[in-house]
């Protein structure tokens, strides 16, 4: 339920996205732990079951993920105004960081303890996107349709990085997949339910 946008509404909404965008690193998956611990657990602006649905439509818009998950929450708490502060909030920290790295891009990616941070970061952005990975699976619900798509994806996830074939009709083939699976799932869900 969406509620009405105050100052006080807005600025925590702010401060908390700006909060998620300047510790987090790796992108959007990476971030999912941090807004589900200040949207869920901190704030409780939506509850730990929006999470999937909030990355599934995140997923299915156009844009990054967490990009798309702080307007969405934003919007839901605050209206427009929440929308717009959220992704600001969650943005800034971003192009501040990349902004101030290109300015001094060739001084700064030649010292040495510089690239051994990236590479620290690189390893913590793995644990982040396990730490996602383990949280979400409790949510799911898993059945053979998800358990089937899940492999199907990670057969041709894997296929394409080793042996570096793309096939895009194959990928519109597992949506298509996707999708059929979802609407039979969902028709005998509910014929199950009367």
């Amino acid at each position: 339920m969406k509620k009405k946008a105050n100052f006080k509404t807005i600025l925590e909404l702010f401060i908390s996205f700006l909060k998620i965008g300047a510790f987090t690193f790796g992108g959007g998956y990476a971030m999912i732990p941090l807004i589900q611990k200040e949207a869920v657990e901190k704030r409780k602006w939506i509850e730990d079951k929006d999470i999937l649905d909030i990355i599934a439509i995140a997923e299915s818009t156009p844009g990054p993920i967490s990009i798309n998950a702080s307007t969405y929450i934003g919007y839901k708490v605050g209206g427009f105004l929440g929308a717009l502060f959220s992704t600001l909030g969650l943005v800034i920290p971003s192009f501040i960081i990349i902004y101030l790295i290109s300015l001094f891009y060739k001084t700064f990616i030649e010292i040495s303890f510089i690239r051994s941070i990236f590479k620290g970061l690189s390893v913590g952005v793995i644990a982040l996107l396990i730490f996602a990975f383990i949280k979400l699976k409790k949510q799911m619900k898993l059945n053979i349709s998800t358990t089937i798509i899940f492999f199907l994806v990670l057969i041709y996830l894997v296929v394409n990085y080793f042996i570096g074939i793309n096939i895009p009709f194959f990928t519109l083939i597992l949506i298509l997949f996707g999708i059929i699976f979802g609407i039979v799932s969902e028709a005998l869900f509910r014929k199950e339910k009367k």
